[in-house]
């Protein structure tokens, strides 16, 4: 049985981080993960994920995102890949006034540098977006796109440069707190550490058992990439990242610029019906759901793109009721962090988060204040407590 400092399960967008952040303080660490990251069958894949400092869940999350960019041009110079590309974030608002009153107001209180267009203004500076009379939109100058493949692929070589050991393609079986520290049991082995970080994602309330499951939910999501007419007129540098809230349709969507060769331009919504997990989700797209988008979304509202979606992909959301964050000591074992529930928006905080995991692991505190995440905020997490989770045998 090898002995580590820290275990980290799971090396997806919160894992990979938390991991580097732990070995480049020279931690020993281990790095577990089900399949071979960054990979497709999670959460943290497809390409583009937004990042932005006005944030309409809140201000809690704006230190991290502040954070998470300086993070991500650190990790650029070391490495040399591209990670963050700022093209500005675009939140519309065609009847959803409330929306972007709550995301101004978060601007205003954070002092983060925005502007409020109004229909013609968007017509004039972006006309690839067909809006009416009652659409205004925020524009974050600031914000754009982060490419998590990368970010996950250079998080894991930084730190197995900083001497972290990674194994992929191991499942995790139990996580058994006892005396000494805590024991990870494999379908491999058995690893023993000091403390364990959980970021299994979607597959984290199967493993934690208990009242855990009725608390994360996990949905299925599903990403499209259309083809325009005229490629030159989405690319970065004429075309932002966009949040286009409607009354007319409950979820909103949002894309991005095409940053590949193929010009396609990625439209997806986040919803919360489809519930799923992460063994049974149906990854197949059907053309009925292409059709379904489109319609309800881009048509009439981006003219310039076709309905012929040349590549599509699924992913998972882990929700959490209120859509913050878990980051907590699971309530039987305080050697045990949680970090999960990204809740549709938790890869652009991920950076700071793992910096912030890392230094609670290792000092018992952190420079950017976790206590909104605290796992308090669930009463029924209180009424479970003395029944043992069936999973993590915690």
């Amino acid at each position: 049985m090898s002995d580590y400092d820290v275990i980290v399960v799971g090396l997806g967008a919160m894992g990979s981080a938390s991991l580097y952040q732990l070995a480049r303080r020279g931690a020993r660490v281990l790095g577990l993960d089900r399949f071979a990251p960054p990979h497709t069958y999670g959460s943290s894949h497809g390409e583009t994920r937004i990042t932005r400092l006005v944030t309409g869940e809140g201000d809690a999350f704006v230190p991290l995102v502040r954070r998470s960019h300086a993070i991500w041009r650190e990790l650029e110079a070391a490495s040399g890949a591209a990670l963050f590309q700022q093209t500005g974030v675009l939140f519309l608002s065609s009847g959803a006034a409330e929306l972007l009153d709550r995301v101004a107001g978060v601007a205003r209180r954070a002092d983060v540098a925005h502007a409020i267009y109004t229909a013609a203004e968007i017509t004039a500076r972006f006309p690839q977006f067909q809006v009416t009379g009652d659409t205004v939109a925020l524009f974050d100058p600031a914000g754009g796109a982060v490419f998590p493949e990368r970010c996950i692929d250079v998080q894991l070589q930084l730190a197995r440069r900083h001497g972290a050991q990674i194994q992929t393609n191991e499942t995790v079986l139990d996580v058994q707190p006892d005396a000494g520290g805590v024991v990870v049991r494999t379908d491999r082995g058995t690893y023993r550490a000091g403390q364990v970080v959980l970021t299994a994602g979607p597959w984290l309330p199967r493993l934690l058992g208990g009242a855990f499951p009725q608390l994360l939910r996990v949905y299925r999501q599903v990403l499209y990439w259309f083809q325009p007419e005229r490629p030159a007129d989405f690319v970065p540098a004429r075309f932002p990242v966009f949040i286009w809230a409607d009354h007319a349709a409950s979820a909103g969507f949002y894309g991005f610029p095409s940053f590949a060769p193929d010009g396609l331009v990625k439209l997806a919504t986040s919803q919360t019906i489809a519930e799923t997990s992460p063994d049974a989700v149906e990854r197949d797209v059907a053309p009925s759901e292409v059709a379904a988008m489109f319609d309800a979304h881009a048509a009439g509202r981006l003219p310039g793109l076709t309905p012929r979606a040349l590549k599509t992909a699924t992913c998972l959301y882990t929700v959490a009721p209120d859509g913050a964050f878990v980051v907590d000591q699971h309530p039987e074992s305080q050697r045990v962090l949680l970090v999960s529930a990204c809740s549709g928006h938790g890869f652009k905080h991920s950076a700071a988060i793992g910096e912030a995991v890392a230094q609670r692991m290792l000092t018992g505190r952190s420079d950017i204040d976790l206590s909104s995440f605290a796992l308090a905020r669930f009463p029924e997490l209180a009424a479970a407590a003395s029944t043992p989770p069936t999973g993590a045998t915690l």
